[in-house]
């Protein structure tokens, strides 16, 4: 996976490199909302693998989903006033960006996606469950526990997050009663939360 190539003119030192190493959480999104790149960076640096292996996973194009993740990034610096954290964490915002991106990108080539369904907050918790701020979320790891599932849980997890299929366009799909559907969903996520946590 490429570095980030910054498009952006010289680089604003509100303070020295090293200060956003141990900056908390909250600071650093600030310095990112006053337009500081160095907080950018930093950001970039503990959210960027993370971020390409949710991207990588709905896209399944290594080339196309490097070219996401670009773009991604490039959203979450334009986008970074307008994100309140009384409406959602960091990386519950950073993962929509980054999840509607990748769908916007398959929808291109004519893949048919009217709902998203699978709520991203449920993998942001299974994916920081064992990691902090300091830690660049493990995504492969994320995909061994996905891997470890009953074929079942599997396929649903697929279609309906990271495929963007709805809840109903799953039940057509597989031939199986909505309220399944549903009802499965809940179990499989719960399966996949007690896998990561225990």
């Amino acid at each position: 996976m490429p570095l980030f190539i910054f498009l952006h003119g010289s680089l604003s030192y509100f303070y020295p490199a090293s200060h956003y190493i141990f900056m908390q959480q909250d600071a650093l999104i600030l310095e990112l909302q006053k337009g500081n790149e160095r907080a950018f960076e930093r950001i970039y640096h503990l959210y960027s693998e993370s971020t390409y292996g949710i991207i990588f996973t709905i896209i399944r194009d290594e080339k196309v989903a490097e070219e996401v993740l670009q773009d991604v990034f490039l959203k979450i610096w334009d986008k970074a006033p307008s994100y309140n954290s009384d409406k959602g964490r960091f990386f519950t915002w950073i993962l929509n960006i980054a999840r509607n991106a990748s769908i916007d990108k398959i929808r291109s080539k004519d893949f048919k996606n009217d709902q998203q369904n699978l709520k991203t907050d449920n993998f942001v918790d299974i994916l920081e469950a064992k990691t902090n701020f300091s830690e660049a979320v493990d995504s492969i790891g994320l995909k061994k526990y996905i891997d470890a599932l009953k074929p079942v849980c599997k396929k649903l997890i697929d279609y309906l997050f990271f495929k963007g299929y709805t809840q109903k366009e799953t039940s057509e799909e597989l031939d199986i009663p909505l309220g399944t559907v549903k009802t499965r969903n809940r179990v499989c996520i719960d399966k996949l939360r007690a896998m990561v946590i225990k």
